[in-house]
């Protein structure tokens, strides 16, 4: 059976009106889904740098040595 949500507790809708989990939410639900959420408690959104798509980076493996090689070429079908 999935819990529901209550709000104030588990989210809040922000000045954007767009919602956003509360600290709480995330510690219950157990692991960390790697978005960079505001109330991250497993601390990923201090990893994120926000000027670099989520797609191309991932603070979990990738060190400070680590460069991104980025094809731009054509795509063979």
């Amino acid at each position: 059976m999935t819990k529901k949500l209550i709000e104030n507790v588990d989210y809040y809708f922000n000045d954007k009106g767009l919602m956003v989990f509360t600290e709480k939410y995330h510690t219950e639900r157990g692991h960390c889904c790697q978005s960079g959420c505001l109330h991250c408690p497993y601390e990923f959104s201090k990893k994120v740098d926000p000027s670099i798509p989520s797609e191309l980076q991932n603070p979990w493996t990738q060190s400070e040595e680590d460069e991104l090689e980025i094809y731009d070429g054509p795509i063979d079908e």
